[in-house]
């Protein structure tokens, strides 16, 4: 907290200082910075007073003996700053350099055919759902349709804060075992989708894309998958022709807005891509094996013969995948978060 304190003091020096809101991306940066350093100040100041609170509590209720209204007060007021700490503990997780952003997720059909494309619908409703109920902002940028059923590939945006924190251990492969609903002899299916998950970045000044290296696409959203995006929009793909790695957006409202999502994605995957290279070339350095993702399966979903998810990192299993698929993935996401931190 005291360095936490003389940040603050830093921070309220350089905006007053002459000509420090010409810059507006620079303003807008050190105003939220600030807010954060006073929100963390002010709540930690709470929780020192809720704890003299309860110590006087204690030393009343140890100077008058046993008294019902003194113990119940006590006990409701421990258990509430209990509950605070615990929410507080979590956040010690999140000291990862782009933990506190935006997320943008993909789902992408993997093998299984038509049941792994359905298979990419019902984790993209999974995903919605518990944004949700984390208290998200969540929406799809961009689906693609699959020909019989379900989807190719989707990506949504999730916005709040430590998003990108919090789901950033959701990439990798999740498997999907049932009877599928897609074969009339009632027969067992083993589905793939890939997840990937990267963090939507707000400082991009290092990276530099040559219009020239660009190829531009644009084409109407259409299909079923108009339940998720609206199909009048018109959709916008981007190619960064130097790698080949290419965004889409088609939630916006206008054509240009739809670029500027879009452009906004390729610099993020252009980011992560640099930093995944560095981090295999430190690994080719050291002599350590860099493990392959797509044939990393992180997860398995049974729903035939029996019912269970299991995380195959961490061990967490429980059988009530309709919970599981209904967005109820805070355990798990838990589970994870604790053991990389461990």
């Amino acid at each position: 907290m005291p360095a936490k304190e003389v940040k603050i003091k830093e921070l309220e020096a350089e905006m007053s200082a002459e000509g420090f809101w010409q810059n507006r991306e620079q303003a807008q940066k050190a105003t939220r910075e600030l807010g954060e350093l006073k929100e963390a100040v002010e709540k930690w100041a709470g929780y020192q007073s809720d704890l003299k609170h309860l110590q006087e509590l204690a030393g009343l209720l140890a100077e008058s003996g046993s008294e019902e209204p003194l113990s119940k007060e006590l006990e409701r007021s421990l258990n509430k700053l209990a509950a605070a700490v615990a929410q507080e503990e979590k956040l010690a997780y999140f000291t990862g350099k782009y933990d506190r952003n935006n997320a943008v997720l993909s789902v992408y059909a993997g093998a299984g055919g038509t049941d792994s494309q359905d298979w990419v619908e019902m984790l993209l409703r999974m995903y919605l759902r518990y944004a949700d109920k984390a208290g998200f902002k969540a929406r799809v940028l961009a689906v693609t349709v699959g020909q019989e059923a379900g989807l190719k590939n989707a990506i949504m945006e999730v916005r709040g804060k430590q998003a990108y924190g919090y789901l950033k251990h959701e990439g990798g492969v999740h498997r999907l075992v049932r009877i599928s609903p897609f074969s009339a002899q009632n027969l067992r299916h083993t589905s793939f989708a890939l997840v990937d998950v990267m963090p939507e970045l707000e400082d991009v000044s290092d990276l530099e894309i040559k219009p020239q290296d660009i190829k531009t696409d644009t084409y109407k959203a259409g299909g079923p998958g108009g339940q998720y995006v609206n199909k009048t929009e018109s959709a916008v793909r981007v190619t960064h022709l130097p790698t080949g790695l290419v965004a889409t957006a088609q939630s916006e409202r206008s054509q240009s807005a739809n670029k500027d999502k879009a452009m906004q994605l390729l610099y993020a995957k252009l980011q992560q891509r640099l930093e995944q290279e560095h981090k295999e070339k430190v690994e080719e350095l050291k002599g350590e094996h860099v493990s392959i993702e797509w044939g990393h399966q992180i997860r398995s979903y049974v729903l035939q013969p029996y019912k269970l998810v299991k995380d195959h990192r961490t061990g967490y299993e429980t059988t009530n995948v309709e919970a599981i698929l209904d967005g109820e993935l805070g355990d798990f996401i838990e589970a994870e978060l604790r053991e990389v931190k461990n």
